[in-house]
Formats: structure tokens, C-alpha cells, sequence
């Protein structure tokens, strides 16, 4: 009877280890729900509301320990849900978009490499401003060409606050143009980044060679952002420019007060063409926390610049409030 309990009580104490080793190593499953009803209003031509998912996703990742100090990682994540009409088919159905996906290794002494989709060095270096707003339809982002698909990516660890990145797309000629951006050539555009953080200041440079197949031109695209945090204050500018393509600048305030948070910005861009076309943006936001999973905001964008910029000719200006609740685990 002893024997018995006893080797029962060693039984489960080993499956409960072993449950609990596997559990620990298990994959974690995360996703979101979001969504918006924007009133969309263009000076002189249409005038639209639409209740919409703003990019609901859901995604699976893991990490596990390949020796000593180095950790492999995997990340999948699908978008495309469209919750916001269950009658929609076809393409417009399900999880039928690839947000990210990618595989790679990291550690401490060599840094971080991965391959697959994800973004890009230069854009997480640098597109601080249209990356930080839910909505952001209006906001001006890009201004490069070297997409998020087929890229090898590296970053270094951080050497006394400097942190060094590259990126290289792989553009293979035997690639489907049809399914892609692409013309079937090979090509392997690259990008380059660096970031410096000291204390309360964080500063960026990088640039996108823009090589690959379709674009305007091969220049180069160049940018620079500069942050400063303290406390619940965060202020950040960037600059970008690509020759005979055009310049984009940018100022962003962003305050947080508890469970709530307030942001500013204004961005204008200047195009290289015969009129030097100016397009403009001031956006704010306010966003509450109603919890760690849920949250709402309230999202306004005012649109200006040169007449014709948003397709009505002599009439220069296009206004947006978005108001949305964002679910996530």
C-alpha cells in the first residue's frame, strides 16, 4: 500500500514536472480586435462615415533557449479579419493577410538576425510619426520604397547607447510578379540605421537604397529623428528626403497622464516637381485606457497644402475624426 502510494506521489510529481517543463515551452497566442467609425470630409468632393476593422490581427510566437546565451524566435501574424462584417467573402474574408512573419536567432554578445517579413530597419528607425496614430490616413509616412517581405535583418547589440541596423530584400528573378510588387528582376535593395540613446535622448539616422524593381528612381532615401522622453512628455521630429522625389518633416508632442494619453503633431510634405507641391497634416489624438486589455480614443486630422492635392481642383483641404475601441490579449 505504502509502495504504491508512494510510487504514485513520484508518478504524478513527474508528470506534473514534465506538463509543467512542456507548458513553459508552449507558443504564445495573442490577438486584437479593433475597431473605428471614421467621417471622412474632402473640401468641394465627397463626404463619407463608415464603420470599419482597423487591423485586427491575431498572432502566435515563440522563443526558446538554443545554448548558453542564444535564443531562437519565430513570430506569425495574420490580418485581414475584417470583423466588421460577417458577411464579407471572398478576398474580403478571414485571416487572408500576412502582417508579419519571420524567424531568427539573438543574443547578447552578436546581436539580433531574422528572416522574413516584418518591418523594415529604416522604418522603425525613422516613421515614429505615422506608426504612433491608430487610424493615421492622413499622416506621412514612407517616402521609401524597400517593402517588408523577403528581408534579412540585423542588429547589433547596443555599444554604450549605439545600436547599429541593416536590412537587404531579396528580389529574386524567379519570384511572381503577379502575386507581389515586384517586376520579376533580381534585386536587393538595402537599408542602413543607427540609433543613439543617452538618458532622456534618442537619435536616429538611416537611409534606403530603393533599389528594387517599379520604383520612381534609385535614390536614395535619407532620414533622421530625434527624441526626447521625460517622464509622461515625449517629444520627437524627423526629417526625410529622397532627390527628385521630395522632402517630409514632421513635429510630434505626445503626453500621458495616468490612464490617459494626449498627442499633437503636424508633418508637411514638399514634392520635386514643377510646383514644389506642398501636402500638410495636423493630427491629434486622445486615447483612454479602460484597462490592460481594452482601450478607446478619439482621433482628428485636418488636411491642407496646394490646391489639387486631394483631387478637387482649386479646393486645398481634407478633414477626418476617427473614433475607435481597441480589445487586445
Amino acid at each position: 500500500m505504502k509502495k504504491t502510494l508512494i510510487a504514485s506521489a513520484i508518478a504524478a510529481a513527474t508528470f506534473s514536472g514534465a506538463v509543467a517543463a512542456q507548458e513553459s515551452n508552449m507558443p504564445t497566442v495573442y490577438g486584437n480586435i479593433q475597431y473605428v467609425v471614421v467621417h471622412d470630409n474632402i473640401d468641394g468632393g465627397d463626404s463619407t462615415i463608415e464603420h470599419a476593422d482597423n487591423g485586427s490581427t491575431l498572432g502566435i510566437k515563440h522563443d526558446h533557449e538554443i545554448a548558453p546565451g542564444v535564443t531562437g524566435f519565430f513570430k506569425l501574424e495574420l490580418e485581414g479579419l475584417n470583423a466588421d462584417d460577417k458577411d464579407a467573402e471572398g478576398d474580403n474574408a478571414g485571416l487572408n493577410e500576412l502582417d508579419e512573419a519571420y524567424i531568427g536567432v539573438k543574443g547578447d554578445s552578436f546581436g539580433q538576425v531574422w528572416v522574413g517579413s516584418d518591418d523594415s530597419t529604416f522604418e522603425s528607425a525613422i516613421d515614429e510619426i505615422a506608426n504612433f496614430y491608430e487610424y493615421a490616413d492622413l499622416n506621412l509616412g514612407g517616402g521609401f520604397e524597400t517593402g517588408e517581405g523577403d528581408l534579412i535583418q540585423y542588429k547589433t547589440p547596443s555599444f554604450g547607447g549605439l545600436t547599429l541596423g541593416a536590412a537587404v530584400q531579396i528580389n529574386g528573378d524567379g519570384d511572381d510578379a503577379a502575386l507581389s510588387d515586384k517586376s520579376g528582376n533580381k534585386s536587393y535593395p538595402y537599408q542602413l540605421a543607427a540609433t543613439y540613446s543617452v538618458d532622456a535622448i534618442e537619435l536616429a539616422v538611416a537611409m534606403d537604397s530603393n533599389d528594387g524593381a517599379g520604383g520612381v528612381n534609385n535614390e536614395n532615401t535619407y532620414g533622421v529623428r530625434a527624441s526626447y522622453s521625460m517622464d509622461a512628455l515625449r517629444l520627437t521630429g524627423l526629417y526625410k528626403t529622397r532627390k527628385d522625389v521630395g522632402d517630409v518633416w514632421g513635429v510630434l508632442g505626445i503626453y500621458t497622464m495616468g490612464s490617459n494619453q494626449f498627442a499633437l503633431s503636424y508633418e508637411m510634405a514638399t514634392a520635386d516637381d514643377a510646383a514644389d507641391t506642398e501636402v500638410n497634416t495636423l493630427t491629434a489624438q486622445a486615447l483612454h485606457n479602460l484597462s490592460d486589455n481594452m482601450y478607446v480614443y478619439v482621433e482628428g486630422y485636418l488636411g491642407g497644402g496646394d490646391d489639387g492635392v486631394y483631387g478637387v481642383a482649386n479646393k486645398s483641404e481634407r478633414s477626418q475624426a476617427a473614433v475607435g475601441a481597441v480589445y487586445y490579449f
